[in-house]
């Protein structure tokens, strides 16, 4: 295989884009507003367009005052007469794809759909400008003349209608061009293996022997695969495997409670982690410098952001475009997508970091937080504080999660936590001291509750059994792929689902 031509081409090509790139970063309103009237334009004559008379909205003021917003169950409906056969419904486009997502581990899932033009311009789109970007700040690079190794779900099809069904990852593994086809590794039928047990063995005896030079896949799974790998080969480190491993491409979750975890399996102290922000909804950000935390905003793929200000967890009823937003505010996420969907509460939140150009850090999920006793913590509030006790106490998570444990017979309410660790604090009792104050210094809600244990106790700690979480997930049947565990929950189903197989 000609690598030194894939690489010298692919090279020349993904640095071209930077132009487009550069002119949405200076002019990212007019891009935002460009956008709006081009998918307004194409869906005009759908049942969904025709409804809101979309041919005579020709700014953002109409549209926000004709078009209302959605959660995923208010538009289900509409998205399930396509699935049913019907076509032209909310999208002018044959749409056959849906991306099988829960967000988290719910037993019910959501079924987003994925059309061309969000195929082509928005997610392989963000593929590219990935690969552009990091090439952009690492002009050495030789990541092409190697493969990369990318990690992905399973496809189920739709048996009543001929629809497709599956991980966003999947989806696009079964429709990658050519080109990223040779670079990639394992093979479409090893990554498309549903199986999760079968299909890291598989992924184990096909990788070995190439010549690994990137990583993409979700966090906690690509650490299942790198901790099986060495414990298969003997090797310590990662690199010691493959020798020419540069960087890695993540999302999906919060890297904050891995980055030591693959710190300590890869050697190279010059290896990069880049993260993306990509949905089974859409391609939304990608890290644009090689120390950055944030990610650009990506304003010309075919989607349309407006936000909603989240203060004390409750929603401002006022919906605002990208024209409108401040820096260190929490969000709420709507989409506007060449999919189809309008309006779309993602259900995402975000903080700017920048404003120019537009740059942004998830924040967490409106729907994953505990507010039981008005204390309104966040995925951001902890998972800053489990970066720094980490650190001090020297130890390894594997997973947690996090609930209320309410008021009863005159005991205090408290937060009960389930932590599996690969490596434990040598004192439990302050690991979760030092947690509980960073916490604290995190949220000054939180600090006002647990004043004195007026109103909360200090938080217990749940000491979880090995595999404990990858346990539950199987008995879901949601290993592998984009699933994720529910890192905080406003009541405790979760939560005694796995106190009772701990």
């Amino acid at each position: 295989m000609p690598f030194s031509f894939i690489n010298t081409v692919a090279s020349w090509m993904l640095k071209k884009r930077m132009h487009q790139i550069e002119l949405f970063v200076k002019y990212p309103i007019d891009v935002q507003n460009e956008e709006l009237k081009k998918l307004v334009q194409q869906a005009k004559n759908t049942e969904f367009g025709k409804k809101y008379d979309f041919s005579s909205i020709d700014n953002y003021q109409t549209f926000s005052e004709r078009v209302p917003s959605f959660t995923y169950e208010e538009f289900f409906p509409t998205i399930k007469k396509t699935i049913n056969g019907q076509q032209n419904i909310f999208w002018s486009e044959n749409i056959k794809w849906f991306a099988q997502s829960s967000g988290t581990t719910n037993s019910k899932s959501k079924f987003i759909p994925v059309s061309n033009s969000s195929l082509d311009n928005c997610h392989f789109k963000g593929g590219k400008d990935m690969l552009c970007l990091y090439l952009n700040n690492n002009e050495n690079s030789n990541m092409f003349l190697g493969k990369s190794l990318r990690l992905g779900g399973s496809r189920k099809i739709y048996e009543n209608n001929d629809n497709y069904f599956g991980d966003l990852s999947a989806i696009l593994i079964d429709n990658l061009p050519i080109w990223a086809e040779l670079i990639s590794t394992p093979n479409n039928e090893i990554s498309l293996m549903d199986k999760w047990d079968e299909k890291i063995d598989a992924i184990i005896r096909g990788t070995l022997q190439e010549d690994v030079r990137s990583l993409a896949g979700v966090p906690s799974w690509m650490l299942t695969l790198m901790n099986k790998l060495l414990k298969t080969t003997g090797n310590k480190y990662i690199d010691d495997i493959w020798k020419n491993l540069e960087v890695y491409f993540h999302g999906g979750v919060s890297f904050k409670p891995y980055r030591n975890e693959f710190n300590n399996i890869i050697s190279n102290k010059d290896f990069k982690y880049y993260e993306v922000y990509n949905a089974s909804e859409g391609f939304f950000g990608i890290q644009d410098t090689n120390d950055g935390r944030d990610l650009l905003l990506m304003l010309d793929y075919g989607i349309f952001y407006e936000f909603v200000e989240i203060s004390n967890q409750k929603k401002s009823e006022k919906i605002i475009d990208l024209s409108q937003v401040k820096m260190g505010v929490n969000y709420s996420m709507l989409i506007t997508t060449n999919s189809g969907l309008w309006r779309y509460k993602i259900g995402d939140t975000v903080k700017f970091t920048s404003v120019d150009p537009f740059r942004i850090i998830i924040s967490g999920r409106t729907k994953h937080f505990i507010n039981a006793f008005g204390e309104e913590v966040i995925i951001d509030n902890v998972e800053k504080a489990l970066e720094k006790v980490i650190k001090k106490h020297k130890c390894k998570i594997v997973d947690y999660t996090v609930a209320p444990r309410f008021m009863q017979s005159g005991k205090k309410g408290n937060h009960d936590w389930i932590i599996e660790f690969s490596k434990d604090p040598k004192n439990m009792n302050d690991f979760m001291l030092d947690l509980d104050l960073h916490i604290q210094d995190n949220n000054t809600d939180y600090k006002a509750k647990r004043f004195k244990n007026i109103t909360l106790d200090k938080p217990i700690l749940h000491y979880a059994r090995k595999n404990l979480f990858y346990d539950w997930l199987k008995s879901k049947n949601k290993v592998g792929g984009q699933n994720k565990i529910p890192r905080l929950s406003n009541d405790r189903k979760f939560f005694e689902e796995l106190l009772k197989i701990n």
